[in-house]
């Protein structure tokens, strides 16, 4: 691989949903990257590979799409956590939830981000996955970003959505509700902002980012009326980021900040919860955004949807999002590689 070759290992998600589809879509752009000199390694179940490209040519292990080398690598055998590989074959069955379809999509996360782990891949894109089907396949995990956060020993690890310029990342993930007030802390909330701030100057070139950070309650608590949990936790968190050098503000009012346009001003915005932050941001750049996993040791991300079983198998996804998370990947994998340089 020359200095200038960015290598991205691709998972193809749950291979019931929509994630084959819109990664063999995007994998056939020739636009896609252009100048940049790229390679692909695409992990997911034989059966997937047999009926977009036939036995023949997957036993060849290597396609050409888009103008690119893109090497298979099926997990239905010889992946490390295969208990029954002596077992029937998969079959695709679009739209269906599957048990054995949410194995198979874990088993290619792992054999991706072990490539990446090893240096093999320089950055990791990974299709959707059913929470559900891989529940039901065993494995016992909120969502992608905790699971590669043990995978890789990752220290901290906080999950952002990406669109050009808006940038989102939310201080507690894949929980329930009711959990989010007893799951804030100081600490925690100083964590993510470090994480972030790290994060968006290593991965994403930005040399003094500024991070807006949101109230947990209506009117950020209304100086305590509407709740106490920016006295307590939020604004002591901000105040020991901005001595520690990190440019946090706020916080702010979550119900008018996209609305008066407050995040143009800043480089990133750090939600309290999920919706908090994902829905203003899915309404503002639903089928642009891409997921980043800052903190993570590898290079991380995703589209901003799910399998959408309901269109599996029509021909109909777009593949927008999936483009943009690979140009999101090989622009951080090159980010980091500059500043790996200059470390030097």
């Amino acid at each position: 691989m020359t200095t200038t070759t960015v290598r991205i290992a691709c998972t193809l998600g749950d291979p019931n949903g929509i994630g084959p589809e819109v990664v063999f879509k995007a994998l056939r752009d020739e636009t896609l990257f252009r100048p940049q000199p790229l390679e692909f390694i695409v992990i997911g179940p034989e059966a997937v590979f047999h009926q977009e490209f036939g036995r023949s040519v997957v036993a060849q292990g290597v396609v050409e799409l888009g103008g690119r080398r893109v090497q298979l690598v099926g997990v239905d055998a010889g992946a490390e956590s295969v208990v029954d590989a002596t077992g029937p074959p998969f079959v695709v069955q679009p739209g269906l939830l599957s048990a054995e379809a949410g194995r198979l999509a874990m088993w290619s996360v792992e054999r991706a981000t072990d490539l990446c782990v090893a240096g093999e891949a320089d950055a990791l894109v990974t299709a959707p996955i059913s929470k559900e089907a891989v529940h039901l396949g065993g494995y016992d995990i909120p969502g992608h970003t905790e699971f590669l956060a043990d995978r890789t020993q990752a220290g901290h690890v906080t999950m952002m959505l990406a669109s050009g310029r808006l940038r989102v990342a939310v201080a507690t993930g894949h929980i329930p509700l009711a959990r989010v007030p007893g799951a804030l802390s100081q600490d925690g909330i100083l964590a993510h902002l470090r994480t972030v701030d790290t994060g968006l100057r290593r991965d994403f070139g930005l040399s003094d980012p500024c991070i807006a950070v949101l109230g947990l309650n209506p009117h950020a608590g209304d100086g305590g009326v509407l709740g106490g949990e920016e006295a307590v936790h939020i604004v002591p968190a901000i105040e020991r980021a901005c001595a520690a050098g990190i440019d946090a503000r706020g916080p702010y009012a979550a119900d008018g900040f996209f609305g008066s346009r407050g995040h143009e001003d800043v480089d990133c915005i750090l939600a309290m919860y999920h919706d908090q932050g994902l829905a203003p941001f899915k309404a503002l750049s639903f089928g642009r955004g891409v997921n980043v996993t800052l903190g993570l040791p590898i290079v991380r991300t995703s589209p901003d949807h799910g399998t959408a079983f309901d269109i599996a198998g029509r021909g109909v996804a777009r593949a927008e999002s999936i483009k943009e998370a690979m140009r999101t990947a090989c622009q951080m994998a090159l980010a980091r590689r500059s500043a790996s340089l200059i470390g030097h």
